[in-house]
C-alpha cells in the first residue's frame, strides 16, 4: 500500500511542476486552388478537417474565388457539421483556421517588400500566447529542379543538368523566399515568451534533405545544397518538425510533393515528367520552449508520389495517414501534434 500512495504523491508533484498537458493538434494543408483542381475536392476538405479534427489549421492556395471568401465558406461548412472552428479572411493565399478564439490576425511583410505570403494569428491556449504564421511561399525560381535537368522559370528541359551547388543556391535567392521567412523571423523576435508556430507550402527543399546521404539519391545529382529558408530558420532555433521526429532522410524522405492523386491525370500532377522531383516543401516548425513538447507527425494523404512520370507506391519508413476518399490536393499535407503544459 505504501508503494501506491508515494507513486501518487509523486505523480501529484510532477502535476504541480508541469501542469496539466493541452494537445495541441496542426494541420498544414496545400488546398490547390481550393480544392477545384479535383471534382469534389472543396468537400473532401472539409472531410479530411472533420476527420483529422486538429485544433489549428494552416491553408495554402487560397484564392477566394468569385468573390466568395474561402475562410467564412469552409467555417460554415464545418459547422454544418457540428464543427467550430474560428478564422478570418484575408487578401493572401494562406489561411488559418483555430479551434480557440483568433484574437487578432494580421499579414506579416518581409523588411522593405510590399509582396506578403505569410499571415500570421494569435492565440491563447492553455494560458500561453500562441503566435502562428501560415505561409506560401514564391514558387517562381524552383531550383531545387535545377540538378534534374529543368528550369525553375519555365519549367522546360534544360540542355544540361545544373549540379554547382553554388549556382542553385544563387538561382534559388532570386525568389522571394529567403526574405518572406526573415520577414517571419524578424516578426518572431517581438514574440519572445510566446509559443510560436510556422507552416505552410515553402516551395523550397530543407538543407536537411539534401546532405551528403542524399547527394547520389532523387536526382540530386551530387548536390549538396543549403536551401535558404530552412538554414535561416533553423539558425534562428526553429526547429522542423518532421526533421526531429524522422532525423534519417533516407530512410523517411517525407516527401510531400507530387502526391500521386488517383482523380488526377499524372500529367496535371507533374512538372518535371522525365525526372524525380520528388521533395518536402511542406512543414510545421516551432520554436523550442520548455513546456512544449512534439508528440506526433503523420503525412496527410496518399502514400504514392510521381516519379518520372509514372505513379509510385513509397517504399519507405514514412507514417501515413491516408485519405478515406477524395484526395483533393497535388499535395500531401501534415499533421503534428504537441503537448503544451501550463
Amino acid at each position: 500500500m505504501r508503494k501506491y500512495v508515494f507513486l501518487i504523491s509523486f505523480l501529484w508533484g510532477v502535476s504541480l511542476l508541469y501542469g496539466e498537458e493541452t494537445p495541441v493538434k496542426i494541420l498544414q494543408m496545400n488546398i490547390w486552388q481550393e480544392g477545384t483542381s479535383v471534382e469534389g475536392g472543396f468537400d473532401a476538405i472539409v472531410d479530411e478537417v472533420c476527420r483529422l479534427e486538429p485544433d489549428i489549421v494552416l491553408f495554402s492556395e487560397i484564392r477566394n474565388y468569385n468573390g466568395v471568401p474561402f475562410i467564412p465558406k469552409i467555417r460554415k461548412a464545418l459547422e454544418e457539421r457540428g464543427k467550430r472552428y474560428f478564422g478570418e479572411s484575408s487578401a493572401l493565399d494562406a489561411g488559418i483556421l483555430s479551434k480557440y478564439e483568433i484574437r487578432s490576425q494580421c499579414v506579416v511583410h518581409p523588411p522593405g517588400i510590399e509582396a506578403a505570403s505569410v499571415l500570421k494569428a494569435t492565440l491563447q491556449i492553455a494560458g500561453r500566447k500562441v503566435i502562428v504564421y501560415s505561409a506560401h511561399l514564391d514558387y517562381t525560381r524552383y531550383a531545387c529542379y535545377l540538378p534534374r535537368g529543368y528550369s525553375g522559370v519555365t519549367w522546360k528541359k534544360l540542355e544540361a543538368p545544373v549540379t554547382d551547388a553554388a549556382e542553385i543556391e544563387r538561382c534559388n535567392r532570386e525568389s522571394l523566399r529567403d526574405e518572406a521567412i526573415a520577414g517571419v523571423i524578424e516578426d518572431a523576435k517581438k514574440e519572445k515568451g510566446s509559443i510560436l508556430f510556422l507552416g505552410g507550402d515553402f516551395n523550397e527543399p530543407s538543407h536537411l534533405d539534401w546532405g551528403e546521404d542524399t547527394k547520389n539519391l532523387f536526382d540530386h545529382r551530387g548536390a549538396v545544397v543549403r536551401w535558404d529558408c530552412s538554414v535561416l530558420l533553423t539558425a534562428y532555433g526553429f526547429r522542423d518538425s518532421f526533421r526531429e521526429m524522422y532525423p534519417d532522410a533516407v530512410a523517411c524522405p517525407g516527401f510531400t510533393f507530387p502526391a500521386d492523386n488517383k482523380q488526377v491525370a499524372v500529367e496535371k500532377l507533374s512538372w518535371a515528367p522525365e525526372a524525380d522531383e520528388r521533395d518536402r516543401i511542406d512543414y510545421i516548425y516551432f520554436l523550442p520552449d520548455k513546456k512544449l513538447k512534439l508528440k506526433t507527425v503523420f503525412i496527410v494523404g496518399p502514400s504514392g508520389s510521381i516519379v518520372r512520370g509514372e505513379r509510385v507506391e513509397e517504399c519507405t519508413e514514412d507514417e501515413f495517414i491516408r485519405p478515406v476518399a477524395t484526395w483533393p490536393s497535388d499535395h500531401k499535407a501534415l499533421l503534428a501534434t504537441f503537448i503544451l503544459c501550463e
